[in-house]
């Protein structure tokens, strides 16, 4: 079981004239636990989500998709929503109508191996601190492995010096973090995205994972160093094709029994081998993203011809 906490919010996508909007359920967090159930996972979202028109579009997206939905108790009543545009390279540009404002954590289970969480829920307060304090408590005492995708949203942030300060304190608290290249080109203008992750590596996590686009992803543990390329695709859209990545991330990690904070060492010390297998899975899941419109992540059908796939969601 895998326990994702994060934002559920509606996406109101603008077509090519900005004049006529798609709906479509998004948020970083509930696009990695629709990504991971349709990869044979048995996932928790613990999240926001209110019982109105978009929470109930939500909601159903959610149910339909095989994702448990724990509904955190917050302080405001309506459903976030996020509008989109889409540039002519399938980029998407975000102008976001959040609230976040949980005032408690969700109970981990016994049988729960990993918590995954990032974007909005760990960057916008209060809501963040109440994230932020779950993950160090995990951390301290907890039986999990602790994912972090930082998917940086500029909109939402404060200054660069105070996000920088923030995000390497949340990756301090991690064992898996998976980062973008552009994110790491916001957070640390004109750095080397790889020294970056070195610098990330040694405050803490077992792996860290940043991915390039096109040119695919570097992984690096504390003996490894690898990258692997992206195969040539048609990219209808780009919406959703990280959170994809990180739902094939957990779910090759998850495939070869490394998650559970009992694995932490045998996570830093994965062959390479094994480290190939999992980039190239999570690789594939995010290309197979790109090549449909929206957030619209792979199924388990899709995977079973792969190394991963539903064995690795029975494994969980």
């Amino acid at each position: 079981m895998i326990t994702v906490i994060g934002e559920a919010l509606l996406d109101l996508i603008a077509e090519s004239d900005a004049q006529v909007f798609a709906s479509r359920p998004g948020g970083s967090p509930a696009n990695v636990a629709v990504g991971l159930a349709r990869l044979g996972a048995q996932v928790i979202l613990a999240t926001q989500l209110v019982d109105d028109l978009p929470g109930r579009i939500v909601g159903k997206h959610l149910r339909a998709n095989h994702v448990v939905v724990q509904r955190l108790p917050a302080q405001s009543s309506a459903t976030s929503i996020a509008l989109a545009a889409l540039d002519d390279d399938g980029g998407a540009t975000y102008d976001f109508r959040i609230a976040w404002d949980v005032t408690e954590p969700p109970r981990i289970l016994p049988d729960c191996l990993c918590l995954h969480t990032g974007s909005i829920a760990t960057a916008v307060y209060p809501g963040a601190a109440v994230v932020e304090d779950l993950m160090r408590k995990q951390q301290r005492s907890g039986s999990v492995t602790i994912s972090l995708d930082p998917n940086i949203r500029p909109s939402l942030l404060g200054s660069v010096d105070g996000e920088r300060a923030r995000v390497e304190r949340q990756v301090g608290l991690a064992d898996i973090v998976k980062v973008s290249a552009e994110d790491l080109r916001w957070i640390y203008p004109g750095a080397d995205p790889r020294a970056v992750a070195r610098d990330w590596l040694a405050r803490g996590p077992a792996l860290v994972v940043v991915t390039l686009g096109a040119d695919g992803a570097y992984a690096l543990t504390p003996q490894l160093a690898v990258t692997r390329v992206a195969p040539q695709i048609t990219v209808v859209d780009t919406v959703g094709a990280g959170d994809a990545f990180t739902a094939g991330l957990l779910t090759a990690v998850g495939g070869v029994g490394l998650l559970g904070r009992s694995r932490r060492e045998q996570l830093a010390a994965i062959t390479r081998s094994g480290l190939d297998e999992v980039l190239d899975f999570a690789i594939a899941v995010g290309s197979a993203t790109c090549s449909s419109r929206g957030a619209d992540p792979p199924h388990w059908r899709w995977a079973g011809n792969r190394h991963f796939g539903p064995r690795a969601g029975r494994d969980f």
